[in-house]
């Protein structure tokens, strides 16, 4: 299994990568649940998302990007997914293969007979490549929003022939999301936290879509005094001696399963006794996968930081 490190995860990411990390478990969250409802399979066509116009429902696709793969099977096209990259490890049973998403190869992909290719990242021009094939391609980078999550979502329903399920995963999205937020106590002062990419302490500030998520749970960012210019593009690498001072009131964990981080490896760090994350136990173990995608699961990321934050009395 690839082994990611908080370098990559932060220039993947921040430059519309995949999504990274070891086999997550199976989430609670209905949003991620296939939609049920709705008739768009007999929607008309052709159907075109931006450049793109497919004359008829797509029945090959072949998803390289970890998040599409879960957008897809969320919104009920999953049995037209005939492979997916190896990293697309949720639901467990997409069919995930040998194809890279990091490195695609053009020939490897057209193997696959696709008549549509998902992809996450223009890496070596796979783009043109395909398209020179007439493989039909649909280019869905990295969110910066959850706006942007919304639409790719849509997008995918509008070219698979599922919109209506498409508007109905991001519909429940919007309530989980907005159920989650509307309770959240006022506090004086906003309490801080630390978003752990890796050991190496790579963070990602409020600017990313990870942030954003946070935002939402009303914290505030230590990370963002790090990268003030952005010239980290928004994942700069952090010393301890500024997370010791900064002194969250809690650490995230994004790196429990790549890198084996957990609340008591944190707690054994020299120096980090003092930190009110860890004199209050406050340090929480997220899924590295759910915590560096940006689809249906996001509600998932949303509800582990208002948890903690709720623990804590205001």
């Amino acid at each position: 299994m690839f082994r990611r490190t908080p370098r990559i995860f932060a220039t993947t990411l921040a430059v519309a990568a995949l999504a990274l990390g070891a086999c997550a478990e199976k989430s609670s969250d209905d949003a991620s649940a296939p939609a049920t409802g709705g008739t768009s399979a007999a929607a008309a066509f052709p159907a075109t998302v931006g450049k793109l116009t497919l004359d008829k429902r797509p029945e090959k696709i072949v998803s390289l990007s970890p998040t599409a793969t879960e957008m897809l099977f969320a919104i009920g096209a999953g049995k037209q997914v005939t492979a997916a990259d190896d990293n697309s490890n949720y639901p467990p049973d997409a069919p995930k293969s040998e194809l890279s998403g990091f490195q695609p190869n053009a020939e490897a992909i057209a193997g696959k007979s696709p008549d549509l290719v998902v992809l996450a990242n223009d890496t070596n021009k796979i783009v043109e490549q395909l398209t020179t094939l007439k493989i039909p391609v649909l280019l869905t980078p990295a969110a910066a929003t959850l706006e942007d999550s919304y639409r790719q979502i849509a997008d995918l329903g509008t070219l698979t022939g599922h919109a209506a399920e498409a508007a109905d995963v991001v519909t429940r999205m919007k309530d989980d999301i907005a159920k989650l937020t509307k309770d959240l106590p006022q506090r004086p002062e906003k309490l801080t936290y630390y978003h752990e990419l890796g050991p190496e302490l790579y963070s990602a500030t409020s600017k990313t879509f990870i942030g954003s998520i946070y935002a939402l749970a009303g914290l505030e960012n230590i990370a963002d005094a790090s990268d003030a210019d952005g010239r980290n593009g928004g994942y700069p690498q952090l010393s301890q001696e500024i997370i010791v001072k900064a002194n969250p009131d809690f650490v995230f964990l994004a790196d429990t399963k790549c890198c084996k981080q957990s609340p008591e490896t944190v707690k054994a760090r020299s120096g980090w006794a003092g930190v009110t994350a860890v004199k209050n136990n406050q340090i929480v173990a997220l899924d590295d996968d759910i915590a560096s995608r940006w689809g249906p699961r996001v509600v998932d990321l949303l509800r582990a930081v208002v948890d903690a934050v709720a623990k804590v009395p205001a």
